[in-house]
C-alpha cells in the first residue's frame, strides 16, 4: 500500500472535501482524486461515495480510514523517534566492560550520563575474552578488552589506555629498595594469576612463551582482589597493571615494575566493523574527551 495515497485519502475524509485536502497538502485537486482512485484500485472496492460535494465512506472506506489514521500516526511517531535517536535524545547502548577495566571508566560513565541522560546505558560485565566473542557474534555492539584481541574474531580495536605491569608480592619477596624486576626473574618464582579466560592472563601467557619459560602457577582466581590477598599471604607473585598497584600496596605488600622487556596492559575498545549506532559513537566521543582516546 502506498503511504502517500493513504495519507491523501485520510485527509480527504477528515475535511470531507477534495479541495480542502488539496490545499492542506499543497497539491492539486486532480492529484488527490487520482491518488484516492489508486487506493481504491489497490483495495479492490470503492472507499468513498461521491454525492455532489458530499462524501460518504463505504464500509471498506471506514475500515481503511480508521486503520489508515493509526498507520499514519505510527509513521509520524517512527519519524520522531528516529530524529530523537539521531539527536541522542533517546536510544539504547550496551557496553561490555571486564571487571578489571571498569574502575578506570567511572569518570567516562559520569560524563556520559550528564551529556546523554535519555540514552539507556547498560554495562555488561564479563571477562575480556568473553566480551570479544559477544561483540563478534553481535550480542554486544561495542566492548573493551586487553590487547591483543583474538585475531580469529577479526574485530576492530582502538587503544584506550596503556599501563605498565607490576609484580606484587608479600613484603620481603624482592630485594630491599628494588624498584624494577627483569621479566625472566619470574621463571624462578611461584605465580598467582587471574583465570585463563581473562584477557590479561592470555597476554601474560604469550609473554611467558616469548621469553621461553613456563611459569610455576600456585593458584588462579577470577577475582583480582583475592589474587592480591594470596600474594599478601606469600602464595606467589601477582602481576597487575599500575592503576591497581597504587590502590593496593600496603604494609604487607611490595611492588616492583616489570622490565626487560617492560610489559604493558593495553586497554582497547572493540567492535565488529558493522554499523555503529549514534549512541555508540557518542560513547567513543566521551571516552576521547575524558581519556584522550582516538575517535573512529
Amino acid at each position: 500500500m502506498d503511504i502517500r495515497s493513504l495519507r491523501y485519502f485520510v485527509e480527504t475524509v477528515r475535511f470531507s472535501s477534495f479541495t480542502q485536502a488539496a490545499e492542506t497538502l499543497h497539491v492539486t485537486q486532480s492529484t488527490i482524486s487520482k491518488m484516492v482512485r489508486q487506493l481504491e484500485d489497490e483495495m479492490g472496492a470503492p472507499l468513498l461515495i461521491r454525492n455532489g460535494r458530499k462524501l460518504t465512506l463505504t464500509d471498506t472506506g471506514r475500515v481503511v480510514f480508521e486503520r489508515g489514521q493509526e498507520m499514519l500516526a505510527t509513521m509520524r511517531q517512527l519519524t520522531l523517534e528516529v530524529r530523537d535517536t539521531q539527536a541522542l535524545q533517546r536510544g539504547q547502548l550496551a557496553v561490555g566492560i571486564p571487571p578489571m577495566i571498569n574502575l578506570l571508566f567511572t569518570p567516562v560513565l559520569k560524563t556520559f550520563r550528564e551529556r546523554y541522560p535519555d540514552i539507556a546505558l547498560t554495562l555488561s560485565e564479563d571477562t575480556g575474552q568473553a566480551i570479544e566473542r559477544q561483540v563478534a557474534a553481535g550480542d554486544l555492539e561495542i566492548g573493551m578488552t586487553v590487547l591483543p584481541a583474538d585475531p580469529d574474531l577479526e574485530l576492530i580495536s582502538v587503544p584506550v589506555a596503556s599501563y605498565p605491569i607490576w609484580a606484587l608480592a608479600e613484603a620481603g619477596t624482592f630485594q630491599k629498595n628494588r624498584k624494577t624486576l627483569k621479566f625472566n626473574a619470574l621463571s624462578k618464582m611461584p605465580m598467582v594469576l587471574l583465570k585463563d579466560d581473562f584477557a590479561l592472563t592470555r597476554s601474560l601467557r604469550q609473554e611467558f612463551r616469548d621469553a621461553g619459560f613456563e611459569p610455576t602457577i600456585a593458584a588462579q582466581s577470577g577475582q583480582w582482589d583475592w589474587l592480591v590477598t594470596m600474594a599478601s599471604a606469600g602464595l606467589g607473585v601477582a602481576l597487575l597493571p599500575e592503576p591497581f598497584i597504587h590502590r593496593l600496596v600496603t604494609g604487607n605488600l611490595e611492588a616492583v615494575r616489570i622490565v626487560e622487556p617492560e610489559m604493558s596492559w593495553q586497554v582497547a575498545h572493540i567492535w565488529s566493523g558493522r554499523y555503529l549506532s549514534h549512541a555508540a559513537r557518542a560513547w567513543l566521543e566521551v571516552c576521547q574527551d575524558v581519556l584522550g582516546t582516538p575517535l573512529v
